[in-house]
């Protein structure tokens, strides 16, 4: 069956691991409604059934009865996404950030001391990051971690109230022990931000001494997680405590690295922790199919209106419906194959420059598909007009638990805007600075290129009044719009911030933020379409091959058609082609309505997850 066969080419180079993390998913029963705290029991109770099933193994090392598999353990947390949301995250603090903490910043002692507790959730964890006043600016942060020679301890202390460790997860209720982040400081001296062991409470779950814990109270969704805030009282732990894997204190207090560099050394850190929003993209991408697995079985079912006949029509019949959905499942399809992509790149990479691509890559996607996720769960959600804001639906919750992904593991206008600054050091690297006769050529250069890009849109536009849309539909031309796109706003961001010259850097680069985040959008969605275009490329099925070939050329008409301002602004369409790509995503969608079934069966969404009141 054609769904068996794109069910299989979805589930990819894990596919094995995604069937046994549906079947175990299925085995945990969605909850019923209830007050705060029955939520966080009820999540944690799940959270337990998911460590007795063997979730947590696959990313840790086989010495502790893991499977070494760091893509397998995002794929088996994408794959919560089909189900309860605060449970996903709550399995994402406990075996993602706090034991991936453990297992990559620390060495073997932690990891002899504290994986198994970690794995088999005897020590449930917190990821002490985040605080206050000090969000995204992670190498800002204000707790400190000071070394005392004497009794060969770090005092770990919450200076202020901006201080406190904020909305941190696991906190308020389950947390045993946490990795708190902090100014490391020793021999007077300090030596940036670290990570230590810090316990929160005995084994009677009471705050332990100078260990002061808030609860953040009802959020707007992911009320099964137990979100805290934390602040120490020059708490004391032993300095056999700190995450020694990138820097140490001798008992002397003698600070040493294997990296040179406070600033080398915190983002070498921080990148061994990139799996987390890897992970967040992942499980973002499972919420936005399951919505459109709910609106599109609505929109087959739900009658509104008749035919001149009198026979009802269903609402996916209206091309404004489709126009809702069909573009947006297109684009969930692109940033798939695109995550695929980057969790086999997690996986596999193991050179610095590779790893430097990954971390950019992890957070243009990241930031995309969390913002697609929110844009289209609400979609979704007027897709099924009252019954889409029936608790007993899914949607509601699914929009409440999924708001806030486009802030944790990075603010999304943050990680685009490190995106641009990484695409901005290679355009550098690459192009070098420009003299002024560089000047001169790079001018002639865009020149030619523009008049290139004119005189195929020209051609196009000939067949389009001739009668046909095929060359809109050419994936040649469609991965050269994209390209052009990126190339030439990066370049003329090279040259805004070149005119600006040398004075202040935050101000020059501030005045330029729309600049910046438009290269880094356009970026990423050329990156997502060349993963597309390879998925299709993969499937050996003529049938299904065909079938996504026409989703991937939605998504590439519907990227260009909600940019076609700029593409008009610089040549890349003319007027009447401008028209002709409303036309084609149209008829796109027309096509492609007969066929939505089985590309949101294609997901393989656990029904137990999908029992709703609104469709049978």
């Amino acid at each position: 069956m054609p769904t068996d066969v794109l069910r299989d080419l979805l589930d990819g180079r894990w596919a094995d691991l995604r069937r046994t993390s549906r079947e175990l998913l299925a085995t945990v029963e969605p909850a019923p409604p209830g007050d705060l705290e029955s939520q966080r029991a009820r999540t944690f109770e799940q959270l337990r059934l998911l460590a007795d099933g063997g979730h947590a193994l696959t990313g840790f090392p086989k010495a502790y009865g893991g499977a070494d598999d760091v893509g397998g353990s995002v794929v088996a947390f994408e794959v919560l996404g089909f189900g309860d949301l605060s449970l996903m995250v709550k399995a994402g603090v406990q075996w993602g950030l706090f034991g991936g903490a453990v297992q990559a910043l620390g060495t073997q002692d932690h990891h002899d001391r504290y994986l198994p507790g970690i794995m088999s959730l005897a020590i449930p964890g917190c990821f002490a990051m985040t605080e206050t006043g000090h969000g995204s600016d992670v190498q800002h942060l204000r707790t400190t971690a000071t070394y005392d020679a004497e009794t060969r301890e770090f005092v770990v202390n919450t200076p202020d109230r901006d201080a406190r460790k904020d909305y941190i997860g696991n906190a308020a209720r389950d947390g045993r022990m946490a990795v708190v982040f902090a100014q490391l400081v020793s021999g007077g001296e300090e030596h940036g931000v670290h990570a230590l062991m810090v316990p929160l409470r005995d084994e009677h779950g009471q705050a332990l001494p100078g260990v002061s814990i808030e609860d953040c109270g009802p959020k707007a969704g992911l009320n099964g997680v137990d979100n805290g805030r934390i602040s120490f009282d020059h708490v004391r732990v032993p300095r056999t405590e700190l995450l020694n894997r990138y820097g140490d204190v001798a008992e002397d207090g003698t600070y040493s690295s294997p990296i040179d560099g406070a600033g080398r050394r915190f983002f070498t850190m921080l990148g061994t922790l990139v799996r987390g929003r890897i992970s967040v993209a992942g499980g973002a991408g499972s919420a936005t199919k399951k919505a459109l697995a709910l609106a599109v079985r609505y929109g087959e079912e739900r009658k509104q209106f008749t035919r001149p006949d009198g026979e009802e029509v269903v609402v996916l019949d209206y091309l404004a419906h489709q126009r809702k959905l069909l573009p947006a499942l297109a684009k969930t399809y692109a940033l798939h194959f695109a995550q695929e992509e980057l969790v086999s790149a997690l996986h596999d990479v193991q050179d610095d420059r590779g790893k430097r691509e990954v971390e950019s890559r992890a957070a243009g996607i990241k930031a995309v598909a969390t913002w697609h996720a929110t844009e289209t769960i609400q979609v979704c959600r007027e897709a099924c007009g009252g019954a889409g804001y029936l608790a007993e639906n899914l949607l509601p919750q699914l929009k409440a638990d999924t708001d806030v992904f486009t802030t944790f593991e990075g603010d999304n206008t943050v990680l685009l805007q490190l995106v641009a600054k990484g695409l901005l050091t290679s355009y550098r690297d690459h192009v070098g600075d420009l003299d002024a006769l560089g000047m001169v050529r790079f001018v002639a250069d865009q020149f030619v290129g523009v008049a290139i890009e004119r005189t195929a849109a020209r051609a196009i536009i000939a067949r389009l009044v001739s009668g046909g849309d095929d060359g809109l539909l050419e994936r040649g031309w469609q991965l050269r719009q994209l390209e052009f796109r990126e190339t030439h706003v990066l370049e003329g961001l090279a040259r805004r911030l070149k005119r600006a010259g040398a004075g202040d850097a935050f101000e020059v680069f501030n005045a330029a933020q729309d600049h910046v985040l438009h290269a880094a959008r356009a970026h990423v969605d050329r990156v997502v379409m060349e993963a597309f275009v390879a998925g299709v490329d993969r499937c050996s099925d003529p049938g299904v091959a065909e079938l996504l070939g026409k989703v991937c050329d939605l998504y590439a008409l519907s990227v260009i058609e909600g940019d076609r301002g700029w593409f008009l602004e610089h040549g890349g369409l003319t007027a009447a082609g401008s028209k002709g790509v409303t036309q084609a995503v149209n008829g796109l969608c027309g096509e492609l309505r007969g066929r939505v079934g089985e590309l949101v069966e294609g997901f393989g969404i656990p029904e137990v997850w999908m029992r709703v009141g609104m469709v049978g």
